[in-house]
């Protein structure tokens, strides 16, 4: 059996592909596995702020094509990089364990950056809570794959990525501080993988079904609940973070604030639904103010 991967062309994109593509093989012998890099909007456009460019799609729209016109039977993506919604015809068919959800400081600890620090990075979200922590701090744009942002660093006192895109590339070093979800609530999915495959592919979804972690689905569904509910991607001010807590029960924490960091709303709950809990996450935000931030 041959399964074609598609795949976006960075280092870290492909790291993942290619661990998909090794456990693919091991929990099949015999089976063969062939790479399709695909360029996204957001590869090709390094310099516009990812929630211009359109949010999370920018990182999946074109892998997600070569699939569905059957250029490749799945695809491997970042969970963080996929719209809160699934395209009709696929199916997110596996969700592997979870690697390290939180984020990091690349340059700096967050505590001992001077008063008026620049920092930099590309998320919103980040920015967000960065402006909550520290009112002093300067922000900039940080576009790129890791490498690029990496390289990068030494044009300002901090940067911030993801501590899973380190460790793909085994650059964990490189992290100054690791921030806790206390911290910076992490965005949506950060630190899983997602492999999908068409909708009515049993035979393809069936193989994929090898690599799924029951506990890593639950808080990804969860936090893409969450997402679905506040109606956007990663164009908002906004982060949760789902884990699986004694007795079952996932416990969802998540944030909304106003993009200049004054307004931080926060919310946890705990229930054995997984989707249900996100979205109770959500809608509570919602409704005790954030509506009118995520509308301002």
């Amino acid at each position: 059996m041959l399964i074609r991967i598609a795949t976006r062309s960075s280092a870290q994109a492909l790291a993942q592909t290619n661990w998909v593509a090794d456990r693919l093989r091991a929990l099949h012998p015999g089976m063969e596995t062939r790479l399709v890099p695909t360029d996204t909007t957001g590869d090709l456009d390094k310099t516009t702020p990812i929630w211009e460019l359109g949010g999370k799609g920018v990182f999946a729209k074109e892998v997600q094509l070569a699939v569905l016109s059957g250029q490749a039977d799945i695809a491997v993506h970042s969970g963080k990089d996929l719209p809160s919604q699934t395209p009709d015809g696929l199916l997110i068919a596996a969700v592997p364990t979870r690697r390290d959800p939180r984020d990091a400081l690349v340059g700096c600890r967050l505590s001992d950056l001077a008063l008026g620090a620049r920092v930099a990075t590309g998320s919103i979200r980040r920015r967000t809570q960065l402006a909550w922590l520290r009112p002093d701090l300067t922000f900039a744009s940080l576009r790129g794959n890791i490498g690029t942002r990496l390289d990068k660093a030494v044009e300002h006192d901090a940067i911030v990525v993801a501590a899973a895109a380190l460790g793909w590339l085994g650059l964990t070093e490189r992290a100054a501080e690791i921030l806790e979800p206390e911290v910076m609530l992490p965005q949506v999915a950060q630190g899983t993988l997602a492999v999908e495959c068409r909708a009515d592919d049993e035979e393809v979804a069936s193989v994929l079904a090898d690599l799924e972690d029951p506990l890593s689905r639950r808080c990804f569904d969860a936090e893409r609940a969450f997402l679905a509910t506040l109606g956007g991607d990663c164009n908002l001010p906004a982060g949760a973070f789902a884990t699986v807590v004694e007795g079952g029960e996932v416990l969802v924490r998540g944030l909304i604030g106003s993009i200049d960091g004054r307004v931080v709303l926060r919310a946890e709950r705990q229930a054995p639904n997984a989707c249900a809990v996100g979205r109770a996450v959500a809608k509570h935000l919602l409704d005790e103010g954030g509506r009118s931030l995520l509308e301002g």
